[in-house]
């Protein structure tokens, strides 16, 4: 039995470290995955968690001005003067992929802070990876830029809304998301992202290599963190809860589902194919970066423990699928369509050849 000024020290502690946690709802979970107590996600030195925290904010500002590199505001007008494809493309965005984080953190029976983690993901706006994979798709590339560039925008009303909103589904949780940290750090996004809008107005000749290089700071920042988070002995069983079977599960059905489902939304509207691949590509792509920056920044390190780690397992199967629809994508443009083309001309010459007319244009 504790002392009762040992006990008051303990709560004291527990209340400070925690933060955005009451002592009673520590108190009764009994998560089998994880206990959220001060003391199950063992702090990392402070020297290696602030330089993750330094790298996470530092790749964060430089890719989102290499994604206002990407913003011209002559496309974003052409766009808003016939919003259908972006209005499709914002209800997927919202509608989707947060519905799926839902719904995956309640199928799969995740963890509290698991289905923060989730929903926070689910809930970020596109990032600029999407761009790319869009031109690999021969998507519409102003329709994927314009569409990057209103999600970013409406995260800043949308997220910490979808994020109280689906909280509610999950018991003692709606008071356990920071919004205020949330839509701080949502806010900050914009400065660099309008720094990148402002070189591409004035220097445009910068802008593409400045996009290069936000990407692949972005790979290179993931893998130095992921590196960082485990060098400490001891750490490597505590990660293992963001490589548990349910957080692997939920990190490759949601890119998926988003891809899918985006592409069948945007069918049913009768977007053409070009916007149909490039909705399915915005709407399965997170802002991964913006979503590790909230994740380490907002919550206590004994709260999140490796869980800001979630991202990069995400981005690893958003990227992996991506670019298997692409290599389908190509093999079906190579040996499908070319095919079709190439009969339909050889039949053409065979009718001129009969001294028939021809109504198949050569």
């Amino acid at each position: 039995m504790l002392q009762p000024e040992k006990k008051i020290q303990m709560e004291d502690t527990i209340d400070t470290a925690m933060g955005v946690f009451s002592y009673q709802y520590l108190a009764s979970n009994d998560s089998l995955l994880f206990n959220i107590t001060p003391t199950h996600f063992p702090p990392l030195p402070p020297i290696i968690d602030q330089t993750i925290s330094f790298t996470i904010i530092v790749a964060l500002f430089i890719t989102m001005v290499s994604l206002g590199c990407t913003m011209e505001v002559s496309k974003i007008k052409t766009h808003i003067l016939k919003p259908k494809g972006v209005a499709i493309a914002v209800v997927a965005q919202f509608g989707v992929m947060p519905l799926t984080a839902f719904s995956l953190a309640k199928v799969l029976q995740l963890g509290p802070m698991e289905a923060v983690a989730v929903l926070i993901c689910g809930c970020c706006p596109g990032g600029n990876i999407s761009n790319i994979l869009a031109l690999a798709l021969k998507g519409d590339m102003n329709l994927s830029i314009v569409m990057t560039t209103c999600s970013t925008v409406l995260a800043l009303g949308m997220m910490p809304l979808l994020l109280y909103l689906y909280c509610q589904g999950f018991s003692n949780l709606e008071s356990a998301v920071p919004y205020a940290g949330i839509t701080l750090a949502l806010v900050m996004t914009l400065f660099p992202c309008g720094i990148g809008i402002l070189i591409n107005f004035y220097r445009p000749q910068y802008s593409k290599t400045i996009t290069k290089i936000g990407l692949s700071l972005l790979l290179i920042s993931m893998v130095v963190i992921g590196l960082l988070a485990s060098v400490t002995r001891g750490r490597m069983n505590v990660m293992l809860t963001v490589l548990s079977p349910q957080l692997m599960a939920t990190a490759a059905l949601m890119p998926l589902i988003g891809y899918s489902l985006g592409y069948i939304l945007s069918y049913l509207f009768r977007v053409n194919r070009s916007g149909q691949r490039t909705i399915a590509m915005e709407t399965g792509c997170q802002n991964i970066q913006l979503c590790s920056a909230i994740l380490k920044v907002a919550f206590p390190p004994d709260v999140i423990g490796p869980l800001y780690l979630f991202p990069i397992v995400y981005i690893v199967f958003q990227v992996g699928e991506a670019l298997l629809l692409i290599v389908l994508f190509w093999v079906h443009q190579r040996f499908f369509k070319t095919k079709k083309k190439e009969k339909r001309v050889y039949e053409a010459v065979k009718l001129e050849e009969a001294g028939q007319p021809s109504d198949v244009a050569i």
